[in-house]
């Protein structure tokens, strides 16, 4: 990862993980920096990825998470296979700036949940699906470091897509961003 996250407050456990959460949707966003949504849309490998398929996909995922933690979520396999599915195929009602101000709404609302929760060590249930042990919890933490794996994996797909468009790598695009806020 080109950024490097600083603890604001060794004592906050929370704002930690949720600022590597961050620094990963980061690394999703700044690939999008400066495309076109056409180049947004395309699809320059032998995959079905797009970036702006890369970004609804994450924030499919990060939702589902959300709602799973808080108790709000549908444990049906065959719905959250379908949502999976179509994550990767936006609308062309769906903009990309459309699609970032949505998740950045989301975002906040992840940060609002992790931080009224009395403790980390409050857990919820797994989905049933073959890929999760059979009546398994997790903590809220293991929500968070999950939500940086995953979107940190797709972080790194979303730099492969991005540099096969027009050869702007991740260091590239931190620069070009700070640039602009400055």
């Amino acid at each position: 990862m080109p950024t490097h996250v600083i603890e604001k407050d060794v004592s906050d456990e929370r704002g930690t993980l949720l600022a590597f959460v961050d620094a990963q949707r980061g690394g999703v966003r700044r690939a999008l920096l400066g495309l076109t949504e056409e180049q947004a849309r395309s699809r320059p490998s032998a995959s079905e990825m797009s970036l702006i398929g890369l970004l609804k996909h994450v924030m499919v995922a990060e939702r589902g998470w959300l709602e799973l933690a808080s108790g709000t979520g549908d444990l049906d396999p065959d719905k959250a296979a379908k949502r999976f599915m179509e994550a990767w195929h936006p609308d062309e009602s769906e903009t990309v700036a459309a699609l970032l101000a949505a998740w950045e709404e989301q975002a906040a609302e992840v940060e609002r949940f992790v931080r009224a929760l009395p403790t980390l060590e409050d857990t919820f249930a797994l989905p049933p699906a073959p890929w999760f042990p059979k009546d398994t919890r997790v903590s809220m933490r293991w929500f968070l470091l999950h939500l940086v794996e995953e979107i940190g994996r797709h972080a790194g797909h979303a730099d492969i897509i991005r540099e096969s468009i027009d050869g702007k790598t991740a260091f590239e695009l931190v620069d070009a961003e700070q640039r602009q806020a400055d």
